[in-house]
């Protein structure tokens, strides 16, 4: 049921989408443009819109203004088809804890219009590619956090949709769950699958988004490949570690001249921003040995998307929580 196929326009669109929940603004004239096949990443906190876009692309709530496309179709005026070709998990697991996983399963396929016999089929498919063969028949809510997450996408895929979308995927996971979790998704994008990702996860982003469009406070701050964001802020990272804390105070105090920006001083180890990492890091071990201070370890790299995010927004990306990204609640499940 991958119908869709045959658009060739992006699979997703969206022109100056606004949003507002009473007076607050969650979506202050968004543009987005995510070609098929690829992976779009919304990055932001808690409150900076993610969600509320979500939820408009998937039909679940109407733009106050703008307007949206998913595979060509308008998301106000075509909301039954677009759901019908749209896949969506949510921030928190969709699925019935008094069935089993097969049950579970099975029940998607029927609400989705499979036959019986192919919804079946496709349960039986979809919890050998998951690793939930074996627990297939336990109720879900004997199911870890890692499992009932797994379940979840598997619900969301039971009919082949073209166009998937993932509102803050492996929130609450531990890292062996969230990296199971990006190896499904992976293999998912390399089969074909759209695929609009929201995250708090810098990481995460950076590990599976072509593009990733930064978002604060309801608008797009700046939007491009991971490379592309990490060119913008033209600089090199150096990395100082000292043997103690006290010579990395005297360290932060000597290099704080060739820093591009604030230097930051973390237990025993400096770290500052430069305009000429080569040129500067042999300056930089002058200096030390000019004072009798021999670095535990040096190390010059590009900069992280925490630190993209930083330069951008002003501020960092806060922890993950379990509060909706836009203070309203999620339907758990969305558009199936």
């Amino acid at each position: 049921m991958r119908d869709g196929s045959a658009v060739t326009g992006p699979a997703i669109s969206a022109e100056g989408i606004t949003k507002r929940f009473g007076g607050v603004v969650a979506l202050d004239g968004v543009d987005l443009v995510v070609p098929a096949g690829t992976v779009f990443g919304l990055l932001g906190p808690n409150g900076a819109g993610k969600t509320t876009m979500v939820r408009i692309l998937t039909t679940l709530v109407p733009p106050d203004a703008g307007r949206a496309r998913v595979l060509g179709l308008d998301v106000v005026a075509h909301a039954g088809d677009v759901r019908t070709r749209i896949g969506l998990a949510g921030q928190y697991a969709a699925v019935d804890e008094n069935l089993t996983g097969r049950e579970n399963l099975r029940m998607i396929g029927r609400l989705t219009h499979l036959d019986r016999r192919t919804a079946a089929s496709r349960a039986d498919e979809l919890l050998e590619r998951f690793g939930l063969a074996g627990a297939a028949d336990r109720t879900a809510r004997t199911y870890s956090g890692g499992m009932r997450r797994r379940l979840d996408l598997a619900a969301a895929l039971v009919h082949r949709p073209p166009v998937l979308f993932l509102d803050e995927p492996t929130t609450g996971l531990d890292i062996r769950s969230r990296t199971d979790l990006w190896a499904v998704i992976a293999e998912l994008v390399a089969e074909g699958t759209t695929l609009l990702l929201t995250t708090q996860y810098l990481e995460e982003a950076d590990r599976l988004a072509d593009r990733i469009a930064v978002v604060d406070h309801g608008r797009v701050m700046a939007e491009g490949t991971a490379a592309e964001l990490k060119a913008r802020l033209g600089t090199t990272v150096v990395e100082v570690g000292l043997h103690d804390e006290h010579q990395a105070a005297e360290a932060s105090r000597l290099l704080a001249r060739f820093a591009a920006g604030p230097l930051v001083q973390d237990g025993t180890l400096v770290r500052f921003e430069v305009d000429d990492g080569p040129r500067v890091l042999i300056a930089v071990l002058g200096e030390l040995e000019s004072r009798s201070l021999a670095p535990a370890s040096v190390a010059v790299r590009e900069p992280s998307l925490d630190e993209v995010f930083l330069a951008i927004t002003g501020h960092p990306v806060a922890p993950a929580s379990e509060a909706g990204a836009d203070g309203e609640p999620v339907a758990a499940g969305g558009a199936r």
